[in-house]
């Protein structure tokens, strides 16, 4: 396993607020702080992103969730607020499946979920939101791995295990070493839910994570080498 430094980890990391109470100032303060740490990124809801555009990205990516966090939003709706997301300056989107239909076996439902956001937002970088905890909870390992499969056949460029709100819980090794082997090098793997400790991130990456989401991005990575 690869040993992994502070600068190593920061390098993959969506620095993310997504608290419904989350405020301008709050955003303003996650900005400050992913540029101290080097984070690759921003996450933020898209109604927060004009205030990232007024304190400014410090050279942060911007990541925008979008029918955030049930995925219960019909697909022309998630198509549009991610175009509008775009618009508003993020350069990835972060799109939640309909849970339920993945549970049920619908796989041609997801994939066309999947489909309307990627035409919607064809230069951005797509990540599917899949809940890997609620599909290994109240279907199979199989199904988690037909929702992946589903998700690189709309041309997705991540599969994501979680929102980290859905009381099924977030990331698991399980759920990563599943993902990643299902969609090979072509598709990345974002782990994201729970992930509160330098062990829980390293776990992650080398079950295959190529990206973590995270909100105590600090703790996370005080706890690695520089």
């Amino acid at each position: 396993m690869a040993t992994w430094t502070r600068s190593q980890v920061a390098e993959l990391v969506d620095h993310t607020l997504l608290k419904p109470e989350a405020t301008e100032a709050d955003v303003a303060a996650l900005i400050t702080e992913a540029a101290d740490l080097d984070a690759y990124a921003v996450c933020v809801s898209p109604s927060m992103l004009a205030a990232v555009n007024r304190a400014g990205a410090s050279g942060r990516k911007i990541a925008a969730v979008v029918g955030f966090p049930s995925g219960k939003h019909v697909s022309e709706v998630k198509a549009h607020e991610a175009s509008v997301a775009v618009m508003m300056g993020a350069d990835e989107i972060d799109m939640v499946i309909d849970v339920g239909a993945a549970v049920s076996g619908d796989f041609d439902a997801v994939r066309a979920d999947v489909a309307a956001v990627r035409t919607a937002v064809p230069n951005a970088v797509l990540k599917v939101i899949v809940e890997s905890a609620a599909l290994l909870e109240f279907a199979d390992e199989r199904t988690l791995i037909e929702v992946c499969r589903a998700a690189k056949a709309a041309d997705a460029d991540f599969v994501k295990t979680s929102t980290g709100f859905h009381p099924a819980g977030g990331a698991s090794v399980r759920a990563v070493t599943l993902m990643a082997e299902t969609v090979g090098p072509e598709v990345d793997v974002k782990a994201s839910g729970g992930i509160r400790t330098a062990a829980d991130a390293i776990a992650m990456l080398d079950a295959g994570a190529t990206r973590l989401g995270l909100s105590g991005t600090r703790v996370v990575l005080d706890g690695l080498p520089n």
